[in-house]
């Protein structure tokens, strides 16, 4: 059983010498969280053009990651507790690698739906004071991954993630990601990436234009601001 250890919340604040909008920093909430179509409520995104919405309800990241982190970029207070990812939930047990596209959960009286993995960007970067942690988090594979809701209610820490139903259980998040920066031009595969069902229209996106032009998009920008 996967339970659900920590359910997090953030207000938009601003980050960085820029005071750039952000709610990447989120505390844990405890009690009945009410989820939305668009996440929790008591949730927010500075940048709601690239965060939140329909697709990106609910960031999740297992906290099974935290502990290679630490080795790969040493000991940090952002690293002590689950949050440091700006995710809205926190589990051990689940990863990239178990996790696929369309994964249906219940959580709590909710219930939730893997439509795509996490696009780092560049406030991770100044999040925990590293120039290239986006790319860190990239190339790693260790990206976390998002839901969609498809029944709105409650999620509280201690509920079970109840998977209940798997319609893609090849697609995890980590062969999606594999596809998208590692095996960049495998046509093959990003044919049928651009029609998987229940993959996020944005990632399907990708895929369809990587088709057309027979090339990989920049991803300078979001990792570097």
């Amino acid at each position: 059983m996967i339970s659900i250890d920590t359910v997090l919340t953030g207000s938009v604040a601003p980050l960085g010498p820029r005071d750039a909008p952000s709610a990447i920093h989120k505390l844990p909430s405890s009690g009945k969280n009410r989820l939305g179509i668009e996440g929790f409520i008591k949730d927010a995104q500075g940048d709601r053009k690239n965060h939140g919405g329909p697709e990106k309800a609910v960031h999740h990241y297992p906290y099974d990651h935290y502990a290679i982190w630490q080795q790969e970029i040493g000991e940090r207070d952002i690293l002590k507790q689950a949050g440091a990812f700006g995710e809205n939930l926190s589990t051990t047990g689940l990863t990239e690698n178990t996790v696929a596209i369309g994964d249906t959960f219940q959580a709590g009286d909710a219930i939730i739906q893997v439509s795509q993995g996490r696009q780092p960007c560049w406030k991770l970067n100044i999040r925990f004071d590293t120039t290239d942690m986006s790319l860190r988090v990239q190339r790693s594979g260790r990206t976390g991954w998002y839901y969609r809701v498809l029944q709105e209610g409650t999620v509280e820490a201690g509920d079970e993630l109840r998977l209940i139903d798997r319609p893609s259980p090849d697609w995890t998040i980590h062969k999606a990601w594999h596809i998208l920066y590692v095996d960049t031009l495998n046509f093959a595969e990003l044919s049928v990436m651009a029609e998987l069902e229940h993959l996020a229209q944005n990632w399907r996106d990708y895929a369809i234009k990587r088709l057309a032009s027979r090339k990989v998009e920049d991803w300078s920008r979001r990792l570097q601001g």
